[in-house]
Order: C-alpha cells, then sequence, then structure tokens
C-alpha cells in the first residue's frame, strides 16, 4: 500500500540525528569474509528449491530455498530470484493522485516444504518511489519477508477498531535490533497509527543508512539510495525483514566485473531475542547469475535464534 505516512519528513531530521550522535559509523554496508559470503550460495551439498514463478515485467519473479542437505536440510538463505528479462518491460510511471497506481503488488507463495518461520513474500515494484522526496523517490523493488500469514498482513487496516492500539504496541527492547528506530520516532514522536501502512505495519530504520544522513544533519555522510535494509512491526512482534533496492543497483550485477560486486552481501544489525523463533538473517546477498540467467535478492547466512 500508499507510503505516504512514513516519515513526518520536516521533523526526521531532528530525531535521526539524535540516535546517529550515539551511533557507530555505518557499517551496514560491509561484507563479511569471503568464505562466509558464499555460504548457502555454491557450498557443497546445498540445494535451491524455488517457488511458483509469476510473471513480472517480460520475465518472472518467484521466491527461492537453499537447503543444506549435508546437515538435515537446514535452511542456509531464503529470497527472491528474477529472471534476466523481468526488469524489462515493468510498469512505468503514471501521474495519478492515487499512490497506489505507482505500486505494482505481487505476492508470493516460498517452496513447499519450507523450514523458515517466512510465511511468504511481498514484492513491491515502485516505478516513482515513494516519500520521502530526494531519499526514497527513485525506482525501486521492495522484499518483504513475513513471519505473520497473509490474513494478518491484509488485517493491517485504518478500519480495524484497534488500529491505533496494535500500531503502539512495540515488542521489547530486546527483539530491536541496535540503530533501528520506528517510523513515528524518526518522524519527531509522531502517532504510530499515523505512519503505520496499511497492510504493511510500521517500518524500523537503520538511523546510520547513507540516504539518510542528510535529513539527520550529516550531509558529508550522505549517499543517494541504492540499498537499505527495513525492519516491520505489528501489534507487539516484529513481522517482516525488507531489503529495499533500487532497479539500477540491481541491473549493475550483471555488468560488474569484480566478483564481489556481481554477489554482494551485506550485514545487518541483529536483535538479542525473536518471536517466533526461527532462522533468522545476519546479512542480505544481492547478485546476478550468469549461468541461471537470474538476479536474486535474500536473506542469508540464516541461523536459529530464538
Amino acid at each position: 500500500m500508499s507510503r505516504t505516512r512514513i516519515f513526518a519528513t520536516a521533523s526526521v531530521a531532528f530525531a535521526i540525528a539524535a540516535f546517529v550522535a550515539c551511533a557507530e559509523p555505518a557499517s551496514t554496508n560491509v561484507s563479511s569474509s569471503p568464505a562466509l559470503d558464499r555460504a548457502g550460495f555454491d557450498q557443497a551439498g546445498a540445494h535451491r528449491q524455488y517457488g511458483v514463478p509469476q510473471k513480472v515485467g517480460n520475465g518472472t519473479v518467484r521466491t527461492y530455498l537453499v537447503l543444506d542437505q549435508k546437515n538435515a536440510g537446514r535452511p542456509l538463505e531464503v529470497g527472491v530470484a528474477l529472471s534476466e528479462r523481468a526488469l524489462e518491460g515493468l510498469p512505468a510511471p503514471v501521474a495519478s493522485p492515487d499512490p497506489m497506481a505507482n505500486m505494482h503488488m505481487y505476492t508470493l507463495d516460498l517452496p513447499a516444504g519450507n523450514p523458515t518461520q517466512y510465511k511468504f513474500v511481498q514484492f513491491d515494484w515502485n516505478p516513482k518511489g515513494h516519500e520521502p522526496d530526494s531519499v526514497y523517490d527513485k525506482p525501486h523493488f521492495d522484499f518483504h519477508f513475513y513471519t505473520v500469514p497473509v490474513e494478518v498482513r491484509n488485517s493491517i487496516m485504518p478500519s480495524d477498531p484497534q488500529y491505533a492500539t496494535k500500531a503502539a504496541n512495540y515488542p521489547g527492547p530486546e527483539y530491536r535490533a541496535p540503530f533501528y528506530i520506528d517510523a513515528a520516532t524518526a518522524a519527531g514522536g509522531a502517532p504510530p497509527a499515523a505512519v503505520t501502512v496499511p497492510m504493511m505495519g510500521l517500518h524500523w530504520l537503520d538511523v546510520r543508512s547513507p540516504e539518510l544522513q542528510k535529513l539527520a544533519g550529516n550531509p558529508a555522510a550522505y549517499r543517494e539510495f541504492t540499498k537499505t535494509f527495513i525492519y516491520g512491526t505489528w501489534d507487539g512482534q516484529f513481522i517482516f525483514d525488507e531489503p529495499m533496492i533500487t532497479k539500477a543497483y540491481i541491473l549493475e550485477k550483471k555488468t560488474a566485473t569484480d566478483p564481489s560486486v556481481v554477489d554482494e552481501v551485506i550485514q545487518v544489525p541483529t536483535a538479542a531475542k525473536y518471536s517466533p523463533a526461527g532462522f533468522y538473517p545476519s546479512a542480505y546477498r544481492i547478485t546476478w547469475d550468469a549461468q541461471q540467467k537470474e538476479y536474486r535478492i535474500a536473506l542469508t547466512q540464516l541461523a536459529w535464534r530464538e
């Protein structure tokens, strides 16, 4: 759904700047060691299993799992694969007062026998991006990996009499990843219901993200948005993990010559506790597979957490 309520942009600088002041230098774009980077991608015993494809652009999109056949099918990676031509022929931006006219949503089932806590993936194409202007207003994709059923996602609607209560019901501090603040706090203390996105949830942002630094009063550290990692909550629980990546950045993987760029793994902060217990990522991956001719965006380096 529309993200027009994620930020109250005029206030965001003050809230984010306060958190940035006590944060470590941005490190979310630093990859792990090469050996760990490859885990779950081409290691011996790893098996990739795909979900049912859907048409997108001139190609297809489908989910996948990488399972460790040498370790009782333990999940190593869960992701979304876009065929080579899926990034061609995508819907173009249109002039419309309806923000939904420029957001194209796909609900993707995970492969049969999925052993992870993730229930489905919501994949979105945003040809005009979304606000704040000069931050996330570039053509990009959202990859929401939900730990709740579709029915719960669909119930996140302002028509729910408990909408404000559920939006303001935050998980305890032990369930929150370091450096992340919720959109209500980022908006200078807005009511959580005012910035919770219907049929999505309340978004949480890493204050160290380069694209946010101009708003945070730290212009020297600002970089244009290419990729970021977001968490989402609803009614006392984190319900999705979300890589958000520009189309241009994904396309660059195909023509890159540096292996660490072609197959990029970005570390993410993790929490002390998780609910529900399951296999959660320490990183996310953006890669081009020349043999399979597909782009993949995944949660990777999965480890059991509770």
